[in-house]
């Protein structure tokens, strides 16, 4: 058995014996390992949802129901909230982000207040045209961080992310220069900007995080 398919083949099991929904839970655990993007009792935002893995993780995190908190999960496709992993505070809504307005998510949060975290595990498509791709991916990681942070040529809006709150983005690489332009926007708005590859990530991937901690508004 190649190395490429012991990797694949390790998380795969890994998350069935967990109870998680996908691998991809893995890859969050790590980024909060390292980070600690999730709050206890924290309100969470997760972009591109589906199949619900990083809402397993993101509820785990906020503690026992007694510590509050809520988890969002946002897609394009149904997607039921898995049984294990999650109770009363995970609930999804399958629209399209690019057609959700901040202000719409921030009356799904407590109070209006907005969220501690704001996560994007959003992809496009993928075309096998790797400058197609990466653009693609591109868009959708700015489009994660308007949403938190707001639309930066319109001084009146407002994101969804708390002062002090973490970001953590999908981006995959390619022709052009992605990390560049992200680092460029987020840099100034955040204590601490940090690039991952988590060990999950499959090793054919192109797909990198940005993660992006201490909001200052």
């Amino acid at each position: 058995m190649s190395n490429l398919r012991k990797v694949q083949d390790y998380f795969f099991r890994l998350a069935k014996q967990q109870g998680y929904v996908a691998r991809s839970a893995f890859k969050l655990q790590e980024v909060d390992d390292k980070y600690r993007v999730l709050k206890r009792g924290g309100n969470v935002l997760d972009l591109g949802c589906n199949p619900g893995a990083w809402l397993q993780v993101a509820c785990r995190a906020l503690g026992p129901p007694a510590a509050g908190g809520i988890v969002l999960g946002v897609d394009l496709k149904d997607t039921p909230v898995p049984a294990a992993h999650c109770d009363s505070r995970v609930r999804t809504l399958k629209a399209d982000a690019k057609l959700l307005r901040p202000e719409q998510l921030l009356q799904l949060s407590p109070d209006g207040g907005g969220f501690h975290s704001v996560l994007s595990d959003m992809a496009p498509s993928t075309s096998g045209v790797s400058s197609l791709d990466a653009a693609r991916s591109l868009m959708l990681a700015e489009l994660a961080v308007d949403i938190a942070l707001g639309t930066p040529d319109d001084a009146s809006s407002v994101g969804v992310l708390r002062p002090g709150g973490s970001l953590v983005v999908k981006l995959l690489e390619g022709p052009g220069d992605g990390r560049h332009i992200l680092q460029t926007i987020t840099r100034s708005r955040f204590e601490r900007i940090g690039w991952m590859r988590p060990k999950a990530t499959r090793p054919e991937s192109c797909e990198v995080f940005l993660v992006a901690t201490g909001f200052k508004r």
